[in-house]
C-alpha cells in the first residue's frame, strides 16, 4: 500500500463523516426516501468524493440492499428504526460506514446492541487478529443483550473499485483463521435483530453490479454496460442512476438489465429481510491497518 492510496482511503473517510452528519440531520418522519437517498449522495459528490454504492435505507425488518426506485413515493415512517449505509470512494478507494437511527425510541437496546458489538469488535482488532476471532466478539455482545447477531451478513475487505473484497468478517463465532493484514482496509458491520437471526433474498432489487462485459445483441443493454464499465467498474451501481444518466424509458431499462442479468453480464442485490414483523439493526465503521496499528476512518 503505497502512501498516495492510504491518502485516498482517509479521504474517503473525512466525506463519510460529514456524509453521515448529514444524513443524521436529514432524516426524518415524512421525508422521501429517494430525496433522502438522492440528497446523501449528492452531498458526496459535493464534497469531491463519489458514492462507492447506491445509498441504503433500509427499515426495520430489512437489513440491507434497499434503496429507493425512480419516483419513489415512500416515506421514512414514524415509527421506522433505519439503517442507513453509505459508502464513498475516492479513485475507487473506499470507506463504508453505517448508522441505524429508532424514531420512535422503543428499539434503543438494540441499536445499542450493534454499536457496542462494533466496539467491543474493535477492541480486538489489530494486525493479525483472525476473522473468526472479531465474529466471536461480536456474537458475545448482541447475545448478552438479549438478540441474535445476523448469521448470514457480514464485515469485509475493501480494496481499489471491490466494495465487497476478502475475506468476509463473520457477526457470530466461527472456526476462521484468515488474518487480517497490515496495509488493508476492512469494514466491521455488525447486525443485531430479534428475530431467527437470519435473512433471505427478496424479490425485489434496485441494485446491480457489473460481472464481465460480454457481446449483448439489446441497443440499451450494450449502452448499460459500456457505461456501467465506465463510471463504476465493479461496484454496485442503482437502477435509477442508469436512468438518471441515460435517460431510457422505463420499459426499455428493464428489458435491457433483463437481458444483461439474463447473459450474466450483471448481478443483482435483492433486499435482504429478516422475518416479517421482526426488526434489524446495524452499526459499520471501516478500519485501516497501518504499521501495525489500527485507524478509525469514519
Amino acid at each position: 500500500m503505497d502512501s498516495e492510496e492510504y491518502k485516498k482511503y482517509v479521504k474517503a473517510g473525512k466525506i463519510l463523516q460529514q456524509a453521515k452528519k448529514e444524513a443524521k440531520k436529514l432524516a426524518r418522519p415524512g421525508k422521501k426516501m429517494l430525496e433522502l437517498a438522492e440528497s446523501i449522495e449528492a452531498f458526496i459528490e459535493e464534497n469531491s468524493g463519489k458514492p462507492a454504492f447506491p445509498v441504503n435505507l433500509s427499515a426495520n425488518n430489512c437489513a440491507a440492499h434497499f434503496t429507493p426506485s425512480e419516483n419513489d413515493e415512500r416515506t421514512v415512517k414514524e415509527n421506522d428504526v433505519l439503517k442507513i449505509d453509505v459508502g464513498v470512494h475516492v479513485d475507487g478507494f473506499i470507506a463504508d460506514s453505517a448508522v441505524t437511527i429508532d424514531f420512535s425510541g422503543e428499539h434503543g437496546k438494540m441499536v445499542e446492541a450493534a454499536e457496542q458489538a462494533l466496539e467491543n469488535a474493535l477492541s480486538v482488532v489489530k494486525v493479525g487478529a483472525t476473522v473468526g476471532k472479531i465474529g466471536e466478539e461480536i456474537e458475545r455482545t448482541i447475545k448478552k443483550a438479549g438478540f441474535n447477531p445476523v448469521q448470514n451478513l457480514t464485515g469485509h475487505g475493501l480494496e481499489e473499485y471491490i466494495a465487497h473484497a476478502a475475506p468476509p468478517i463473520p457477526n457470530i463465532s466461527r472456526h476462521d483463521d484468515r488474518k487480517l493484514e497490515d496495509g488493508k482496509a476492512y469494514a466491521i458491520e455488525p447486525f443485531a435483530t430479534n428475530g431467527r437471526g437470519f435473512v433471505r433474498e427478496s424479490v425485489q432489487a434496485e441494485i446491480f453490479g457489473l460481472d464481465k462485459a460480454i457481446p449483448v445483441r439489446n441497443t440499451n443493454a450494450r449502452k448499460i454496460l459500456e457505461f456501467v464499465q465506465k463510471e463504476y467498474r465493479e461496484l454496485p451501481f442503482a437502477e435509477r442512476w442508469v436512468s438518471e444518466k441515460l435517460k431510457l424509458s422505463e420499459f426499455a431499462r428493464k428489458v435491457a438489465l433483463r437481458e444483461l442479468l439474463q447473459k450474466k453480464a450483471i448481478h443483482a442485490y435483492p433486499m435482504l429481510n429478516e422475518e416479517e414483523g421482526r426488526i434489524v439493526t446495524q452499526a459499520e465503521t471501516t478500519i485501516f491497518l497501518k504499521d501495525g496499528k489500527m485507524e478509525k476512518l469514519v
